[in-house]
């Protein structure tokens, strides 16, 4: 049984792997902060959040929705002079307006302790929740629950990540227009310095339906994610996906499974499909240079679904249309919440939500990454169908299709 934890306890963690787990009904940005006996970052790598999902030595990761912040923390890894990770949230809003925050602390798919932030009274934008801390040779946990005036870039600075200024995205590197019309010389969003963290966020939308990012000779491996609120409707506490899913799934829960996939077309003509249907998961130093991670190819990883993309070899890619369908549950879009965003190297990560859908269209054409010369223009498309065959006859790929299953 888990304990539940007031404001100002502390109790006992394992010595090896965690997660934890910050539910909310609202959107909010969580980070996680490793620090020494300073309480100071060492770098901008001991900040890990939704721009930077990983510490620089991979043992603080981050998987999360925009209500639903998850923390993978291999204790045992951590460098000998952190001696806490601190978690943290900020909002546009207050905590009042937010709502309750739940904190899980797990181990696997055990639930070993929970605290509940009460909104009552709370007019802070951002909250120092918990903090992970090493004593006398072993680590705890503390409930903290302590307020903080600003929202992230204020709290990152307190702990002393170095912060770029948040430049807003110019005009010229928004392009509107269809694929056809758009400029390979548009200007890319702000890049920022080696030492400093983006905390900017590019989100497309109706009105600015595409982004042209200027041509490199090498993007690096550019990661496509699809993330959703796989138990829309339920208690805000109850597991969306991942660890404590199958525990639900075992006493009769039913939960929306989302796939991604992908349409690629080379630059020598070859066209070809990634999606887990039909076990097509591609290749990233092969053509076509693009597959699904293995171990998201259930879809009910938390942290949705990722697709990568060999950005080396992005001379070779004349386009990758990306695609998501509901495999199970009720067509739904606007439940599902969905989010997909695509993390460039250097580049602020790129967003686009999925909530226009009608319900009983399962199929959604999410948005297509083009190679203009060289450069990348990254459109939204926003456009759904009942299935791929109706999908693939609106932007004339040409495959043949028939029924598959997982």
């Amino acid at each position: 049984m888990s304990q539940k934890l007031i404001a100002g306890a502390n109790a006992p963690l394992p010595t090896d792997n965690i997660s934890i787990r910050i539910l909310s009904q609202s959107s909010i940005d969580c980070a996680a902060y490793r620090l020494t006996t300073q309480g100071k970052v060492r770098g901008d790598g001991d900040m890990i959040f939704y721009g930077q999902t990983s510490s620089d030595d991979n043992s603080v990761s981050f998987r999360g929705h925009d209500s639903d912040g998850f923390f993978d923390i291999n204790l045992s890894s951590q460098p000998a002079n952190i001696d806490k990770i601190a978690l943290a949230f900020s909002s546009a809003q207050t905590l009042a307006q937010i709502g309750d925050v739940d904190i899980q602390v797990l181990q696997g798919s055990q639930v070993l302790m929970t605290c509940q932030l009460s909104s009552a009274g709370r007019n802070e934008k951002a909250i120092i929740l918990a903090e992970c801390y090493r004593r006398q040779g072993n680590w705890k946990f503390r409930f903290i629950a302590q307020g903080f005036e600003g929202g992230l870039k204020p709290l990152s600075e307190h702990f002393g990540v170095e912060i770029a200024d948040e430049a807003p995205v110019p005009a010229a590197a928004i392009n509107t227009s269809k694929p056809a019309q758009a400029n390979a010389a548009n200007s890319p969003p702000p890049i920022p310095a080696a030492s400093s963290i983006n905390l900017s966020k590019i989100t497309l939308t109706k009105n600015q339906s595409s982004i042209n990012l200027k041509k490199r000779d090498d993007f690096g491996k550019i990661s496509v994610n699809l993330d959703w609120n796989q138990r829309p409707n339920t208690d805000k506490a109850a597991p969306k996906k991942g660890l404590l899913g199958d525990l639900f799934k075992q006493h009769g829960a039913s939960g929306i499974d989302l796939d991604v996939g992908a349409m690629i077309h080379l630059k020598n003509g070859e066209k070809t499909l990634i999606q887990a249907l039909g076990n097509r998961f591609g290749s990233l130093q092969s053509a076509p240079y693009v597959c699904l991670r293995a171990d998201d190819r259930t879809g009910q990883v938390s942290g949705g679904e990722w697709l990568d993309i060999n950005g080396q070899q992005w001379a070779q890619i004349e386009e990758v249309f990306i695609f998501a369908f509901i495999y199970e549950g009720a067509p739904n879009w606007a439940q599902t919440d969905g989010v997909v965003t695509v993390h460039v190297p250097e580049q602020p990560p790129i967003e686009t939500r999925l909530t226009e859908g009608a319900g009983n269209l399962p199929m959604c054409a999410i948005a297509r990454l083009v190679n203009q010369q060289g450069s990348i223009n990254v459109e939204r498309i926003n456009q759904y169908f009942k299935g791929h065959q109706e999908m693939d006859k609106a932007f004339n790929w040409g495959f043949s299709w028939k029924r598959g299953r997982k």
